[in-house]
């Protein structure tokens, strides 16, 4: 049993959280960049519409699940065109920010109390990245199911 969904876009890595004194709570004080907040809302949002549309009533609850993430990059527009053939086959890869475990982060962490009780559950991970192809736009697909 599992879920598969795209989050459109360029593909985006969780930021850290920045740290500083609040002299009016007289502590150090975290917070969440707002980027992380909106895309992580995003994720959450394209993940409960799919599960909605498919009658997925499948809430991982604390049984070991596989996660496998696929971020789409766009292929710069300034790419030779031999360039973009060996990217579009898939014979060039992109070795470029966002990391590929950065992205993961902030997929997990997105669904927690969303799709699973907490991403601890996640026991298996495929990662990948690669460019579009023709007609594509930049996004990231995600698959959550149960490890077997």
């Amino acid at each position: 049993m599992g879920i598969t969904f795209v989050i459109p876009g360029p593909p985006k890595g969780k930021a850290r959280a920045r740290t500083f004194y609040n002299s009016k709570l007289g502590r150090m004080q975290s917070i969440t960049p707002d980027g992380t907040v909106l895309y992580e809302n995003l994720i959450k949002t394209n993940y409960t519409e799919v599960a909605e549309d498919e009658d997925f009533k499948g809430y991982f609850d604390k049984e070991p699940l596989t996660m496998a993430v696929t971020a789409v990059y766009e292929i710069p527009k300034s790419t030779s065109k031999k360039k973009v053939k060996l990217m579009q086959e898939g014979l060039e890869r992109p070795c470029k920010k966002p990391d590929i475990d950065n992205i993961a982060k902030v997929v997990c962490d997105a669904l927690n109390k969303v799709a699973y009780g907490d991403d601890t559950q996640i026991c298996d991970m495929i990662l990948r990245k690669r460019y579009t192809r023709e007609g594509e736009n930049p996004h990231v697909i995600v698959t959550v199911s149960n490890t077997e």
